[in-house]
């Protein structure tokens, strides 16, 4: 039995039929368009002879062009035997493109799922996106970013973040992490700034090396206080990097460690009575808080104690910075909040074709994210300026 179309799909193949139609006929101007650029170039129509030509034809080439109905394939660019014509019809395509890209790309930095923007620009353009499209698109942002990888630090940084963000990337036969580096800085006039983004295979000692050492090379100076996570190849680079730098082991992650060894009935409780110890501002209170914990807890959560006692000096290094800046030196929250952002709009993404599409697109986003950091201050710098001023008061 013969099955008759829906109303629907009439409507469909007649608006496909159309729109292959309209492309067919702007593929037959843009190659008109082109023979003629090519006989001014040469001065001559093509088996001509006269006076004023200046080379010869040399055949065609094909080559696909992305226009305002769609995507034309296979069009036939002629070309001349000194290979010296240039056309304006790429040119001018190109710009439009470029738009649809920036658009793109936009779409991208905002979270927009891969099929939606698909969709959309399918809708709107007629063009199809396809799966390099994530590649070629970071690849443009290669250029942008350039710049800011290599400028001059020429502020003073007394406080600087280090800490990863993990994204899936394909490594050309399995999925697997990619670790996106990234150090924040606080800078002497008390702004915060994203000062380095880098790709590693995983937090190994020469990644963070390499970041310390760039940023170095960069002008980064006047750092007094490094904060991350308790990860072995960060206090490396940072001990052999920024030898006379204080490092402050994030408190949050260090309560973490801690409490994985109480029982889930019991958290609720030790956690409490172990925030106190890192609220305190001065160095007499927060030890004899911890000694109290320990006494209290020591003997029914022997594994929780240790953790606490080998970590709580690298835990309470905040404490000789002035009480003012405290809460926001004992933790890399700020990082995990703008963390969380990146992998809200990378997500969207879900596997990455490659690190450096990875690494390019989380730096645009952290940038754009991070866009309002420089409208407000971060730490009122004066009281540390006070201390080291006057270090005995």
């Amino acid at each position: 039995m013969t099955r008759h179309m829906s109303h629907q799909e009439v409507e469909e193949t007649v608006r496909v039929s159309m729109e292959e139609r309209i492309r067919e006929g702007m593929k037959a101007l843009l190659e008109q368009i082109l023979e003629e650029e090519m006989s001014q170039h040469l001065g001559a129509h093509r088996r001509e002879r006269t006076l004023e030509r200046r080379g010869e034809r040399n055949g065609h080439y094909q080559r696909d062009l992305i226009t305002p109905v769609g995507k034309i394939e296979q069009l036939h660019v002629p070309r001349d035997r000194e290979g010296e014509f240039l056309t304006e019809v790429f040119d001018r395509y190109q710009r439009m493109t470029g738009n649809v890209e920036e658009a793109v790309l936009e779409m991208y930095l905002q979270g927009v799922s891969t099929r939606k923007v698909a969709a959309i620009t399918e809708r709107l353009s007629h063009v199809t996106v396809g799966k390099d499209t994530v590649s070629r698109l970071t690849e443009r942002l290669e250029a942008e970013l350039a710049p800011w990888r290599t400028r001059r630090l020429s502020l003073a940084y007394p406080y600087l973040y280090l800490d990863a963000v993990y994204l899936k990337v394909n490594w050309g036969g399995y999925v697997g992490d990619l670790a996106v580096l990234v150090a924040i800085g606080v800078n002497a006039d008390g702004y915060r700034e994203v000062l380095a983004v880098e790709g590693a295979g995983g937090e190994r000692v020469e990644g963070y090396r390499n970041l310390v050492k760039g940023l170095l090379e960069r002008g980064l100076s006047g750092v007094e206080l490094v904060i991350s996570d308790d990860h072995d190849s960060i206090k490396t680079a940072v001990r052999t990097e920024l030898p006379r730098v204080a490092w402050q082991r994030c408190t949050v992650h260090f309560m973490r460690n801690i409490l994985a060894h109480i029982p889930a009935e019991d958290k609720l409780v030790v956690a409490a009575d172990l925030k106190v110890i890192f609220t305190a501002t001065r160095d007499e209170t927060a030890r004899r808080l911890a000694q109290e914990w320990l006494e209290r807890y020591a003997k029914r959560f022997p594994k929780a104690a240790a953790v606490l006692q080998r970590g709580l000096d690298d835990a309470l290094t905040f404490i000789r910075f002035p009480s003012a800046h405290q809460r926001l030196l004992r933790s890399t929250n700020g990082l995990e909040r703008l963390f969380e952002e990146v992998r809200r709009r990378t997500n969207v993404i879900r596997v990455f074709p490659g690190e450096t599409s990875a690494v390019n697109l989380a730096t645009a986003v952290m940038l754009r994210v991070t866009e309002d950091w420089g409208a407000r201050k971060y730490l009122d710098m004066a009281p540390l300026h006070a201390l080291r001023a006057n270090p005995q008061e």
